[in-house]
Formats: structure tokens, sequence, C-alpha cells
């Protein structure tokens, strides 16, 4: 009995340690082919707190890390990065964030993915 009790904890810690190093505890991904260990690992070789993760169509996935700051730090990020190639921050509206740029106008998709990471949607032709 004591054998098959050992067996079983070794079973328990290797799957344990394996659902840790790949992320599954979090949540699911909107975006196609790419998973949260992935991701996250994008954010870490970073220099910042945001990172592209994905392009998807004609949209650019970024995430953003919102450790101990919230949806509002991520919006500052968000508009550093659009306003950095021309466009001009308008207004916020729910998850959106409203640019223009020589009557043209963008909008900028935000997702709180967990409660440390923001994931934004951008047009990739805001570059």
């Amino acid at each position: 009995m004591k054998k098959v009790e050992f067996i079983l904890g070794i079973a328990i810690v290797i799957i344990a340690v394996f659902i840790i190093e790949n992320k599954l505890y979090y949540p699911s991904l909107p975006i196609e082919n790419l998973s949260a260990k992935e991701a996250i690992d994008k954010l870490k070789e970073s220099e910042s707190k945001i990172a592209e993760i994905a392009v998807e169509g004609d949209s650019i996935w970024y995430i953003i890390s919102s450790e101990n700051q919230g949806i509002s730090s991520a919006d500052e990020y968000i508009k550093q990065l659009i306003g950095s190639n021309g466009w001009e921050f308008k207004d916020k509206d729910g998850a959106g964030l409203f640019f223009e740029k020589d009557g043209r106008r963008l909008i900028a998709t935000t997702q709180m993915w967990t409660g440390n990471y923001v994931l934004v949607k951008i047009p990739d032709d805001f570059k």
C-alpha cells in the first residue's frame, strides 16, 4: 500500500510541476496558436512592461504587465506607444481608447487577461 501511495505522490508532483512550468493555470488567450507561457515569456524578454505578442489579420496584439498598477497604467503605456507614431489620444470609452491622426480614427481595445496582465489589440496601420 505504501508503494502505491509513493507512486501516486510522485505522479501528483510531476503533474503539478508540468502545470506550473507551462502556465496552464492562466486563462486561454483570444489569440490562436499562442500559449500563455509564450506570451508571458515574450513580455519577460522585453525591456519594458509592454511587448508585441502576435500579429493576427490586420491587428497587432500586445501584452502589458499591470502588476500592482491596474488598467489605468496599461492605458498610459498604450497612449505612449500609439502617440509615438503621431496619433493623438482623444477619448476612452469602456475598453476602447480612441486616437486620431490626419482625419483618421484608430481604436485600441484592451482586455484584462489576468490580475497582472492586460491584452491590447491595435490595428496594424497605427505604425
